[in-house]
This record gives structure tokens, C-alpha cells and sequence, in this order.
């Protein structure tokens, strides 16, 4: 099974901000231990005696909001990187693929922005899924694992039309169960979706890719197309 932890960064009622990201981070579920054990190690240069106290949050870690004022800013940027390295770049592609919507929100002004974005989600996680036994007769399920969000009721009722009824691009067919929604704090790997999401979201509403370039050759891929990244 491949299970792809999902967040989203930017704010779709907000005004003030250009850009909406629905980012995921797919995950080989024999991974997940050694991902998360990994993190933890980061946490501990924060706090030794109780790491899991740290919950890795990308804009509270750059801005030095909740509390992480009190570590150099230095040493916060390159928490971020190491994270997105260890838990995304270096086990890419064979047990790690990142998939995410960015959505330009004067472009779909009147449409339903939540609607868009997990459809973009959901509907390319599933191709992966079906490339995986096309290609390599590999029969593997998914899930998504969201953090809980105020979008959490209509991702649910989404789920269940794409299911039942079908979405733009089919039916989903690959999925084991619907999205299950989190606590960020209890997950690292949500906590690594968040960076994902965030890595992203500075580079399309603020022109600053100093974390986007660490991940930006993992999004799902084959033959030279990429298929995890939608923009609009």
C-alpha cells in the first residue's frame, strides 16, 4: 500500500493571498517507520529531552512564530532542508513521490477551489496507483492521510462522489478506504506534507524557492513527464 499524507498551505478565503496548494507526500508503507525515525532525530536538536514536543511546521519554523523564536533562525532554515532531504529527496523515487495542485485563485474565481484541488490530488495518486499495475503488474492500494483542516467535511464528501460517481477525469478505483484526517502534531509524516506543502506555496506566492529546489525533481514522474504537479 502507498499512502500519501496531505496538507494544504495558503488560506482559500484570504484575500491577501494569490495561491491555494493541495500537496501530498506518497509514501511506501514499509517507509513510514524509518521516514518518521529520521525526522524525530531533527526534532532532537530542539529538544533532546522530549522531541516529540516538536511539531515540524514550516511557517511557524521560518517565521519563528509558536515559540521557535528562541532557536537561531540558521539553525530553523536548515531543519526544513534536512526534513525535506531525509524524508522526501533521498528515498525518491522509489519509495517516495510528491504530488500536489496549485491553484492561482483569480483563475477560478466562482468555482468551488477545494473541489479543484482534491480532485487534481486524488485523481493523480490514483493514475500512480494504476501506472503501478499497468506497467509493473504491481497491485498496490492507496490512502490519503490528511492533517484535519477546515476543508475536512467537503474533502470527505468529495471522496465519496469521486468513489460512487466519478470526478473530470473518471472514477477513483485504486483507493482502500476514504481520506482519514489527523492530529499534525501525532504524525511526522503529516508534518512532512506540511513542509511539502509550504516549500511550495513560497515558491508560487512569494518567488522564494530556497526549499522548493530541494524537492522540485520528486514529483511523480514517468518517462520524463511530470505528473504530480498541477499548476493553474
Amino acid at each position: 500500500m502507498h499512502l500519501l499524507y496531505a496538507d494544504e498551505s495558503g488560506c482559500i478565503g484570504d484575500p491577501n493571498q494569490k495561491f491555494f496548494v493541495l500537496a501530498g507526500v506518497s509514501v511506501f508503507e514499509k517507509e513510514t517507520h524509518w521516514i518518521e525515525a529520521e525526522l524525530n532525530k531533527i526534532a532532537v536538536r530542539f529538544s533532546p529531552q522530549n522531541p516529540y514536543a516538536i511539531e515540524l511546521h514550516g511557517s511557524p519554523m521560518r517565521t519563528g512564530r509558536d515559540g521557535w523564536d528562541r532557536f537561531p533562525q540558521a539553525d530553523r532554515h536548515q531543519a526544513i532542508i534536512d526534513a525535506l532531504n531525509i524524508g522526501v529527496c533521498h528515498r525518491h523515487p522509489r519509495q517516495v513521490r510528491i504530488f500536489a495542485a496549485v491553484l492561482e485563485k483569480v483563475n477560478l474565481a466562482g468555482q468551488d477551489i477545494a473541489k479543484v484541488a482534491f480532485e487534481q490530488l486524488s485523481s493523480r495518486f490514483d493514475q500512480f496507483l494504476g501506472r503501478l499495475y499497468k506497467q509493473k503488474n504491481d497491485a498496490q492500494r492507496g490512502m490519503i492521510l490528511f492533517d484535519e483542516s477546515s476543508t475536512e467535511a467537503r474533502i470527505q464528501t468529495l471522496a465519496r462522489e469521486f468513489k460512487h460517481t466519478g470526478h473530470t477525469y473518471g472514477v477513483t478505483r485504486n483507493f482502500a478506504e476514504v481520506p482519514v484526517f489527523m492530529d499534525s502534531r501525532a504524525s511526522r509524516l503529516i508534518q512532512l506534507a506540511d513542509l511539502v506543502a509550504y516549500a511550495i506555496y513560497l515558491k508560487y506566492e512569494r518567488g522564494d524557492d530556497r526549499y522548493f529546489k530541494t524537492i522540485e525533481r520528486c514529483f511523480d514522474s514517468e518517462g520524463g513527464v511530470v505528473h504530480g504537479l498541477y499548476a493553474s
